[in-house]
């Protein structure tokens, strides 16, 4: 996977920021994007277990974070549905691998929140025991999205995630949450973020900053998924 090359404000993290606030997709890319979160989207199960899971019809994309990241908002933000992903107000709640259904070109899944700190052990170690036997068994899975708080960035439960991706072989890219919250720390944050994913063999060199109050990034974030549901290539 290439890397970004140094540039005058400060190599490839400077450049990873441009990408992230800078550079939007093209026109087309946009509106590839906007036609498919225009399909019709629906909740198809709650996998509790590896042998709940569905069929791989169709190709998917993942969605993890750390509780409270705003994964269930953004969710719903990308589909222009405001109850479609359960946004619970304790977090750490879902335990199951929830899968959406959009229209005949995708399947939307959204993984449980890791990293919460009252959850008790048996409950993280049947966590990652339920991920990874998805995240090694799904040939569908075109690249698993990893949500990152902007106001905080990476944290330890992150990094215990990334190296499971990169050690499962799974294509990740890092997605900025709340940056209507972060104001001035998106440029150090996205930055940080930046330098450390370019030493991860699976991430994605690209990050996306968005905002499920306001909208922004939402666009480029739907022009992103709408690519890698063209097709293996697009990954």
């Amino acid at each position: 996977m290439g890397h970004h090359a140094p540039d005058a404000r400060g190599g490839a993290a400077g450049q990873a920021r441009e990408d992230v606030i800078g550079q939007a997709p093209d026109p087309s890319a946009i509106e590839r994007g906007r036609l498919l979160f225009a399909r019709e989207c629906r909740f198809v199960i709650g996998a509790a277990r590896i042998d709940q899971l569905p069929r791989e019809d169709l190709p998917e994309v993942a969605f993890a974070g750390r509780s409270n990241v705003g994964k269930s908002s953004l969710i719903n933000a990308l589909v222009g549905q405001n109850a479609l992903a359960r946004v619970s107000k304790t977090p750490g709640r879902t335990r199951q691998i929830n899968f959406f259904h959009l229209g005949d070109a995708l399947m939307l899944v959204d993984l449980p929140g890791y990293g919460y700190a009252k959850a008790p052990k048996g409950e993280a170690a049947a966590w990652t025991r339920l991920v990874r036997d998805y995240l090694r068994g799904r040939a569908g899975l075109r690249r698993l999205m990893l949500l990152v708080d902007s106001r905080h960035g990476l944290k330890d439960s992150d990094r215990e995630v990334m190296a499971m991706l990169d050690e499962a072989a799974v294509s990740y890219q890092a997605v900025l949450t709340k940056i209507d919250k972060s104001a001035g720390a998106l440029a150090a944050t996205s930055d940080a973020v930046a330098a450390e994913l370019a030493h991860h063999v699976a991430a994605h060199p690209v990050l996306l900053a968005t905002s499920a109050e306001t909208g922004a990034g939402i666009a480029a974030l739907r022009a992103a998924i709408a690519a890698l549901a063209a097709g293996p290539d697009s990954r």
